[in-house]
């Protein structure tokens, strides 16, 4: 059953990267996307599915967790295929969006069907798995997204996501156990306020190169954000049944959990996003060479992840976070040096830093997480972290790729020209990337400490009751 539920995970995860792979085969379809296109083509999936996934956990607590998986698994293939049938790029995109909505369906409740049918003194090493799985994916993603683009145009990757999700629908239904439903009442106003507040944010991030950051288009899109996630808060407050109960950032643990997986999946996202062109356009890799390259990120990670909660426990959850968050900006900032004449052996020791920093901070963080919600919220629980990493990424694919498309697009030239411009613009992307990593990294650390300090009740009290 574990194996079943982390493969969906896996699969969920691997879309969004695999994405990366195709992005110079659509950027020279017939569709003839702008940058700014490209990305929404990467991110309407990441946005929908981490703008769902807290109200999916919702879902799951009220309707059943074991259908709501299944009804993920047959949502995420139909919108793969409407994506593969794709005549234009608004389909394309309302199929990315469609796919999305399955994800969200499926991923919360993997959390809480694993969390229910495994034994208490085997939940830490569950966990664990199930966070391996979500940081493998996006491997998974490259490496099979590598062989499929190598041979199929960028239409066969949708296709081959058709047979995967039915297939692991018919596992799960088969394996899976049914779990208890609960009594979580459903919010569409919140979850309406969250999925808003995400997407004018990245909206003015993606599009603001192409309308000038001080246009009132881009200006109105951050003040529209700041303003719905205002909102947000206040209807969390105030409702009997909020899809987020602001309170629970209240909890020092559960607030650094959230905020590191989010800069966790930042970093990897930039990564990917940014990786797979850098090796294609500026190495000349194809594809499947691409893919390839990446592959040795999934077996650092495997190696490292088994290892997290373990060490967690001997040094500490504040050294252990601080120390992979520390890897990856280490990691992302040696990239940044990375030319066309960089040989791999010399490339790949980073890619490991970032893999073994990612299999540290993850599972810790991920049991931050579920462990500092009440039992009832499970759901919530799980939908929060999965939010907190979907939006990391998003946010990651949007920042780096807007910095791509700000150098490359302003650069003059073919050929060479050309290629110093992207690994200029690289360089760049990774530098903020790194930044961020190690600030938002530091926080957190900073915040796991404080609860080391005021002991295990600070980081596992529930908050106070909505009034």
């Amino acid at each position: 059953m574990t194996a079943a539920v982390c493969a969906c995970v896996l699969v969920a995860q691997s879309l969004v990267a695999a994405m990366n792979l195709a992005i110079p085969k659509i950027a020279a379809s017939g569709l003839h996307p702008s940058p700014a296109q490209l990305l929404w083509i990467v991110d309407t999936y990441v946005l929908v599915f981490a703008g769902l996934l807290i109200p999916a956990g919702a879902l799951g607590d009220r309707f059943g967790r074991k259908g709501v998986l299944l009804t993920g698994l047959g949502v995420f293939a139909l919108g793969a295929l409407l994506s593969a049938l794709a005549p234009s790029l608004p389909v394309l995109l309302a199929g990315r969006a469609i796919s999305g909505t399955g994800a969200a369906l499926t991923v919360p409740a993997t959390m809480s069907v694993l969390l229910h049918a495994t034994p208490a003194d085997r939940k830490a090493g569950a966990v664990a798995a199930w966070s391996a799985a979500l940081g493998i994916g996006g491997m998974a993603g490259n490496a099979g997204g590598a062989l499929i683009l190598q041979y199929l145009p960028w239409q066969g990757l949708f296709w081959a996501y058709v047979p995967l999700g039915l297939g692991l629908l018919g596992w799960v239904a088969r394996v899976a156990p049914r779990v208890p439903r609960g009594t979580t009442a459903l919010d569409p106003t919140g979850s309406a306020l969250l999925v808003l507040g995400a997407g004018a944010l990245l909206f003015g991030i993606i599009e603001g190169p192409g309308l000038g950051w001080s246009s009132a288009t881009v200006i109105g899109a951050f003040v529209l954000s700041a303003a719905v996630f205002t909102l947000f808060v206040r209807h969390g407050l105030r409702a009997a049944h909020p899809v987020l109960d602001p309170r629970l950032f209240r909890l020092p643990r559960l607030r650094a959990g959230a905020a590191g997986l989010a800069v966790t999946f930042f970093g990897m996202f930039a990564l990917f996003y940014v990786n797979a062109q850098f090796l294609q356009y500026v190495k000349g890799y194809s594809p499947l060479q691409t893919g390839c390259a990446i592959v040795p990120l999934a077996f650092g990670m495997m190696a490292v992840t088994r290892h997290g909660l373990r060490w967690a426990h001997r040094i500490g959850e504040a050294r252990t976070c601080g120390a992979g968050l520390a890897l990856m900006a280490v990691g992302l900032l040696l990239l940044s040096t990375a030319t066309a004449r960089t040989p791999y052996v010399r490339y790949l020791p980073c890619l490991l830093l970032m893999s073994a920093g990612a299999g540290l901070a993850m599972p810790t963080l991920s049991h931050a997480v579920v462990t500092s919600v009440p039992p009832r919220q499970a759901g919530m629980g799980s939908g929060l972290q999965g939010a907190a990493r979907e939006l990391g990424a998003a946010l990651g694919i949007a920042v780096v790729g807007t910095a791509l498309s700000v150098h490359v697009t302003s650069a003059t030239g073919h050929g060479t020209a050309m290629a110093t411009a992207f690994t200029d613009a690289t360089a760049l992307g990774y530098r903020i990337a790194a930044g961020v990593v190690l600030a938002v990294g530091a926080a957190v650390a900073y915040g796991l400490r404080t609860r080391e300090r005021t002991g295990p009740g600070a980081g596992t009290s529930r908050p106070p009751a909505a009034s």
